[in-house]
């Protein structure tokens, strides 16, 4: 058995995925029954992975809380995970959760909006999956989601050798016309390079020879791979948008 094997599995479960774009999201989309928000630094996630708001208490967000029927909100949170990389269609995932948003502390002024969670759905280029809420609160973030786009920039940045040397390693699973290669997700299972060529796009996934513990442990497991055996590396299927051709 080979030390990837022995690692375990080699991608986050998908509430782990939902727990790691909660964690390093500064960012979201909110949509009410009246109108629609984007907030900025106004969220945070416990340890559950519960939401909670904490906009203007003098904004019509606060506003359309106080006054809502039974002092509940019928609300729809959207966060986009973005690559930090400049690679070819960005968007990696979406995470929507649905609820109601009720103040947090009846009656105190500028207090935070609980979020009671309904529904939890994950969309990635593989399809849309809704995530338990149990799962949720029982998964946790990735050890390197907050600093994953520190890592992916620096790597890019100045490691673009390494990146070539893992793309070498690829062999014949790098399909023939490629353009360019960059970084595109990291997480303690392993790394995803995304491969452009003229008419679209394939993302190449090496699992890590054994799980990383923390960020400053991700540099090492990178060097252990440019040493493991070349079959290590999978492709994974472009998505419908990779094969276009416009």
């Amino acid at each position: 058995m080979s030390a990837a094997a022995d690692a375990g599995p080699a991608e986050l479960s998908a509430a782990e995925r939902v727990r790691s774009v909660l964690a390093r999201a500064v960012s979201l989309s909110l949509t009410t029954p009246a109108r629609s928000y984007d907030l900025l630094g106004m969220h945070a996630v416990d340890p559950k992975g519960r939401l909670t708001l904490h906009p203007p208490a003098d904004g019509p967000l606060a506003a359309q809380v106080a006054t809502a029927p039974r002092g509940s909100l019928a609300t729809l949170l959207e966060f986009t995970d973005v690559a930090a990389t400049a690679v070819r269609d960005r968007v990696r995932a979406r995470v929507t959760v649905s609820g109601w948003l009720t103040p947090e502390g009846r009656g105190r002024p500028g207090g935070r909006l609980r979020l009671d969670t309904a529904r939890v759905t994950l969309r990635t280029t593989a399809g849309t999956l809704d995530v338990g809420l149990d799962e949720v609160a029982l998964a946790e973030p990735d050890p390197l989601a907050v600093e994953e786009a520190a890592l992916l920039t620096h790597l890019a940045d100045a490691h673009g050798d390494m990146v070539a040397e893992l793309v070498v390693r690829a062999g014949s699973r790098l399909p023939t016309g490629v353009l360019r290669t960059a970084p595109l997700a990291l997480d303690r299972h392993g790394i995803t390079l995304r491969c452009e060529y003229r008419r679209g796009h394939c993302d190449l996934r090496f699992p890590f020879p054994a799980t990383v513990r923390d960020p400053a442990d991700a540099g090492e497991q990178i060097r252990r791979l440019l040493t493991a055996p070349a079959r290590c590396a999978r492709r994974h299927p472009p998505s419908a948008r990779s094969r276009s051709t416009g």
